[in-house]
């Protein structure tokens, strides 16, 4: 078999809402694929909270929260394909939603992959993507490398700026993926607290002061001098970065330019000059951001069409379901830096 219609599930660190894509995909000699619909569906004010606390969860708590969480995604995935009237689905693919991610520890928990979820929305399901990647001594993420490599194989670089930066890219003959640097998921707090939900086109950030000692020592942060494979969740960014900018005691506005800046110089240095960049994610409508980064270096960045700037990852793990179920490579050790290149995912049957 070489067609495939899935839905990719998506929820991001960001917590803008799920994403889900109905997609098309075809292998000849090459991979193809056509996003048939796609939107995103906001989390409600309560479970907007509900998700930013579960990180300080027991045990206990959380399992209780996890079943919550999957019998809501059902509901939206159910409600997703009778609006739509989709039928005949090879499966649904879906990522959940990231708790907690301390691979060093061995630890990465995704809420959303019960079992359960399959026989709610009676539909095939391929999920809980990153275990099997940890358990092999891998960082569990990133995981849309595989996506980057077989699907957009004409650009340089591969740049997603969703609540993190991370980027994939072909060298000496394998692929490198890893988070850059916090985006979103910092612009946003500072954002809202000014009374919008995001940074419109970077508008805030460029009206405000650039903080040089406070720049500074976030360009100075021990992460960025890590080599690959490396990854970024909510905890690193609770310890090293917020608590940088709160005691710093300087305005809102003024926090949002220096961090804007500071993603801006983290992103420039990652990429050889005049490069060809595709650049995905919420962050991609970030002019002002997108602006910095051509200050610190030149280079050809590729804004591809709306769709696919906001369900580039969505699509992605539709496409990682696709080759678990063709029982085919989809995590690759030269970007986790697991012991070796593996399908993963569970699969669960509905009958």
């Amino acid at each position: 078999m070489s067609q495939y219609k899935v839905i990719g599930v998506m929820s991001g660190t960001s917590l803008d809402g799920i994403d889900l894509a109905y997609i098309h995909f075809e292998k000849n000699t090459h991979w193809k694929f056509e996003i048939l619909v796609a939107e995103t569906i906001p989390y409600s004010k309560y479970m907007f909270a509900k998700l930013q606390e579960a990180i300080a969860y027991n045990d206990k708590d959380l399992g209780k929260f996890d079943s919550g969480y999957t019998e809501h995604l059902a509901k939206i995935i159910s409600s997703f394909i009778e609006k739509h009237n989709i039928t005949n689905l090879d499966a649904v693919c879906s990522h959940g939603h990231t708790i907690l991610h301390q691979p060093e520890k061995g630890i990465t928990y995704q809420i959303g992959n019960q079992e359960i979820l399959a026989k709610l929305i009676k539909q095939k399901v391929v999920c809980d993507f990153r275990v099997q990647d940890v358990e092999l001594g891998g960082q569990g993420a990133p995981l849309v490398p595989i996506g980057d490599e077989l699907l957009f194989s004409e650009y340089d670089y591969c740049l997603n700026l969703g609540g993190f930066a991370n980027v994939s890219f072909h060298k000496e003959g394998k692929r490198v993926a890893y988070d850059i640097c916090p985006v979103n998921i910092v612009l946003n707090k500072y954002a809202k607290q000014l009374g919008f939900d995001y940074d419109d086109k970077g508008k805030l950030a460029k009206s405000g002061e650039y903080l040089l000692s406070l720049g500074s020592e976030l360009n100075n942060l021990p992460y960025y001098k890590q080599l690959p494979p490396k990854s970024l969740g909510l905890e690193w960014v609770q310890k090293e970065i917020f608590p940088r900018l709160e005691t710093s005691k300087r305005k809102e506005i003024d926090l949002l330019r220096t961090f804007t800046e500071h993603v801006a110089r983290q992103l420039a240095r990652t990429f050889k000059i005049r490069s060809k960049v595709l650049v995905t994610g919420g962050g991609a409508y970030n002019d002002y951001l997108l602006k910095r980064i051509q200050y610190y270096k030149e280079l050809h960045l590729v804004k591809p069409a709306d769709e696919l700037i906001e369900y580039k990852e969505a699509l992605i793990f539709g496409f990682l379901g696709v080759l678990r179920l063709r029982d085919e490579v989809n995590c690759l050790k030269s970007v986790t830096g697991s012991a070796k290149d593996h399908s993963s995912g569970k699969v669960y049957n509905f009958g």
